[in-house]
């Protein structure tokens, strides 16, 4: 992912339109919550990958005072504005940290700040957005969510009664016959210069983008880090939009689809293992008409050939250059190379995720490894990362 280079669109609109992701190292709930892993991968680079595919953005940067966060973000793609002290309290708010950042880039038009805890963003929720304001000319855009939740009045002392605030208790309507109420989820807010001098995200000509309620998750505690783990790994964005058209899924056997272990019996017999749902997310693939096919780096690899014929998948052993042999099965097939995807686990690996469509890596892969994948599977090698990677081709390839 390093040195992301952004090619913006031609635009008529010329004015600086730059995503701004706040990331203050100094979270009290979950410490260093901004670069900690999630699913693999730092939590800010799930909402920068994101920024940067849109291709809607001038420039892309991520306003932090720590210089471990400030680290991961130039490695992810980022520029790095290196806030101040005194806009990094606990107590700071967000209008100042915005201001401060548009105070030393006075090139910047616009403004769209994006929050880091909420890693269920994805390109297409920033398209509609950008547009209203550079070409329908809104001074400000914000993030809101539906909810249908009864609101009733807080009570303030003791005796005091309560009053429903948005029902009629006498009619409570079922979800589908009440449309619910919008809420700002806090994922993005979008707005001019001129706004922000008045210490406004919000004001002139305004409007909303309404996101689904799915992807309205925001991290504030470790229970919430379990909750938003189980959706990224369905809902997230790996690099792929839905209704892609895979046609070729590539796995490297070694620490993929076996453990990378090597066991040894009494009698001096090498042995492997691997995890019967891995081969039955296989079959699935195929199943739905997908071609897949396996290689491996080891001359000798008996086990694997078993393997390899139990589900009827191509084998090819001893591969040296992992990108050449994708190559001649791209142009055998006929493919593009956005239909190729690739799962592997070592540093070897990385070239090959990186030429195909969408790089995938289990959870224990190489450190290096994993940075370069797109998917990252919750679970390891040989123990369900397979199935959980080919479970998720299959939603991208929903109709």
């Amino acid at each position: 992912m390093n040195g992301v280079i952004l090619q913006p669109k031609m635009r008529k609109d010329k004015r600086h339109f730059a995503a701004v992701i706040p990331a203050r190292g100094g979270s009290k709930g979950i410490r260093l919550k901004n670069i900690k892993l999630l699913c693999g991968q730092p939590l800010l680079s799930w909402v920068l990958r994101a920024i940067i595919d849109s291709n809607e953005f001038d420039s892309i940067w991520v306003s932090t005072e720590n210089a471990d966060i400030a680290r991961v973000a130039a490695e992810w793609g980022a520029q790095v504005h290196h806030r101040s002290p005194e806009a990094a309290q606990d107590n700071t708010l967000a209008v100042d940290t915005m201001t401060e950042f548009a105070e030393h880039h006075p090139e910047v038009d616009i403004l769209a700040m994006i929050q880091c805890t909420s890693p269920l963003l994805h390109p297409w929720m920033l398209h509609e957005p950008v547009k209203m304001i550079r070409e329908h000319k809104y001074d400000s855009v914000f993030a809101v969510s539906r909810r249908h939740l009864f609101r009733w009045k807080e009570i303030q002392k003791p005796g005091e009664l309560t009053v429903p605030e948005n029902l009629n208790p006498s009619y409570r309507p079922n979800r589908q016959a009440w449309p619910g109420e919008l809420y700002e989820n806090g994922q993005f807010y979008m707005f001019t210069r001129e706004l922000l001098d008045k210490r406004l995200f919000q004001g002139g000509k305004v409007s909303y983008y309404e996101l689904p309620e799915a992807s309205s998750v925001d991290i504030d505690t470790d229970l919430d880090w379990s909750i938003v783990e189980q959706r990224v790994t369905k809902f997230g964005y790996f690099g792929l939009e839905k209704k892609k058209n895979v046609k070729l899924v590539v796995f490297d056997v070694d620490g993929v689809i076996t453990d990378d272990e090597i066991h040894i019996s009494d009698k001096g017999e090498e042995f492997c293992s691997y995890h019967r749902s891995d081969l039955e997310g296989i079959k699935l693939l195929k199943k739905a008409g997908i071609e897949v096919r396996l290689l491996t780096e080891n001359s000798n690899a008996p086990s694997v050939r078993l393997i390899s014929e139990k589900i009827e998948c191509m084998l090819e052993i001893g591969v040296k250059n992992k990108v050449e042999l994708l190559t001649k099965w791209v142009e055998e097939l006929n493919l593009d190379w956005q239909q190729v995807t690739y799962m592997g686990n070592d540093e070897t690996d990385i070239p090959a995720m990186r030429k195909s469509g969408l790089g995938a890596a289990p959870a224990d892969a190489q450190t290096e490894t994993r940075y370069a994948a797109r998917f990252i599977a919750t679970n390891r090698g040989g123990r369900g990362a397979v199935r959980q990677f080919c479970d998720y081709i299959l939603r991208l390839s929903e109709k």
